[in-house]
Parts: structure tokens; C-alpha cells; sequence
């Protein structure tokens, strides 16, 4: 966890200034929301008046998309850095949306014994666990009877292949379960374009298996509403590989029903 907050401590205030994240769009149009968002609209249905959380917000441009749609949220994320700029962000948008410093598993007793009826994870987060089961517990802790898990993420499968290649071979080189170990990289810059020269670029991360996410949250005693495999990824997941179609979404160029790039899940609490 100290590795990984030194690398993003880094990368946040470069992330806020990339076009990536479109923050100016947010300051110039009352109406738009993240990509990321953007793709689940239909799914996340009506948000109005809702009290939401997004565990691990980063900079906080889906929050404040979440908020745009009606929810009162809280952000969690363990980065002042982050923290910093998605505080700037709501402020700027007047957004509903509150942040507060922890990681997902301290998340429980930060926010004190709150509940809520949504609870969100955005792409790219749960790589950053290394208990799928822990952070199921936190999450069966944080929702309020009746309240939902709602999660878009890089499906398992993505996360297990080797990228960089100049073919079009899809090769396994990674683990798909998690594993005790960490995946230890040492790699510069960031996913998006910048200048900026980073100094913390190691990383520790775990893959997480799809049944053993869904499991994790069947122990808790969630009931999975819904799980919806994509055939795209809002990031360029194996460079040389793959291409844009539209929307901030990349696929496969090649035989793209080979693999499932992403997924959607939803679970609710019933008790």
C-alpha cells in the first residue's frame, strides 16, 4: 500500500490535467458526466436523492458524475493528492459530493458506522486489493439493507494477458486468480499523455478471478442482480492491439468476441 500511494500521489495531479479525464468539460458544461459513467447510464437507472459512496474515487470525476445524477455521495480514496483534486473539482462544479481519506478496508471505521444505498467502484480498482474477500466484507458493510453494489471493471481475463505484443496472439503470462504474492512492475509514466517525469513507478497489484469476486460477494450475503460481460474497455488495454470505436472505448481489432474485456456488476443487500 505505501508503494502504491507513492506512485499515486504522483500520477493524480497529472491525471486532473489530462484530457483524459475531461475535468474542463466538467467546468464548462453543468450537464456532462465521465465516460466511465457515461456507459452504465442505463444500468445505474434513477439516482435521485440516493446516498452513495465510491470506494477508491481517485480524482473524482466519476463521483462528481454520480452526483450529477441525482445521489449525494462520499468518495473514499487513500491520496491527499487525488483527494485534493476531486475537492477542487466538486467545489468548482458545486457538486454534492464529499471526500474523505482511507483505504477500503479502514473505509468501515472512517465513515463510522454510515450506510448507504449505493455503493460504486469504478475500472481499474479492485487490481489494487490484495483480498477480493476482505474488500467484499467492507463493501456488505458499508450498504444499507436494500442498497446495491454497483461495479464496472477490466475483466480478470484482460488483467491475466501479456501486453506489448506486435501480433495478434492473445497469450497468458499473468495470474488469473489472486494469488498471496503481488505482481510487482517497475514501469514509467502513467495511462494517460503527459510530460510529466515520475520517480515512484513500482506497483504492486492482484488479479481477482470473476468467480471468486462473485463468491466473495455471494459469502457476504449479496444477491447478484446482474452481470454483463462487454466486448470494450474505456482504455487502450493491449497497445498495439487494440482500437478506438467511440466513446472513450477500445476493442480488439482483430476477432474481438475472443475475449471479455470488461464487465458489469450489480448485488443487492437483503438483509
Amino acid at each position: 500500500m505505501r508503494v502504491n500511494l507513492a506512485n499515486w500521489e504522483e500520477r493524480a495531479p497529472a491525471h486532473a490535467r489530462s484530457q483524459r479525464y475531461a475535468v474542463a468539460s466538467f467546468l464548462a458544461d453543468p450537464d456532462f458526466i465521465s465516460q466511465v459513467v457515461r456507459f452504465d447510464r442505463p444500468r445505474l437507472g434513477d439516482l435521485s436523492g440516493v446516498r452513495g459512496l465510491h470506494l477508491q474515487c481517485h480524482i473524482g470525476t466519476d463521483t462528481v458524475s454520480l452526483a450529477r445524477l441525482g445521489a449525494r455521495m462520499t468518495g473514499v480514496d487513500f491520496s491527499p493528492a487525488a483527494l485534493a483534486e476531486a475537492r477542487e473539482l466538486a467545489g468548482l462544479t458545486r457538486a454534492r459530493a464529499e471526500f474523505l481519506e482511507a483505504t477500503v478496508y479502514d473505509a468501515p471505521e472512517v465513515l463510522a458506522g454510515r450506510r448507504f444505498g449505493l455503493v460504486y467502484t469504478g475500472i481499474g480498482a479492485l487490481c489494487w486489493l490484495p483480498d477480493i474477500r476482505r474488500w467484499a466484507a467492507v463493501v456488505a458493510a458499508l450498504l444499507e439493507p436494500g442498497g446495491r453494489l454497483f461495479m464496472r471493471e477490466g475483466h480478470p481475463m484482460l488483467w491475466a494477458l501479456e501486453d506489448g505484443r506486435a501480433d495478434s496472439v492473445l497469450a497468458l503470462e499473468y495470474p488469473y486468480f489472486e494469488t498471496a504474492d503481488a505482481l510487482v512492475l517497475d514501469e514509467p509514466g502513467t495511462y494517460v499523455d503527459t510530460d510529466v517525469e515520475f520517480q515512484h513507478n513500482t506497483t504492486h497489484s492482484w488479479n481477482h478471478g470473476l468467480g471468486e469476486i462473485v463468491s466473495a460477494l455471494l459469502e457476504q450475503g449479496l444477491r447478484l442482480t446482474a452481470l454483463v460481460e462487454h466486448d470494450s474497455v474505456p482504455w487502450d488495454g493491449l497497445p498495439g492491439l487494440m482500437e478506438e470505436i467511440g466513446g472513450g472505448e477500445f476493442r480488439l481489432r482483430e476477432r474481438p468476441q475472443r475475449l471479455a474485456h470488461s464487465y458489469t456488476l450489480e448485488a443487492v443487500k437483503e438483509r
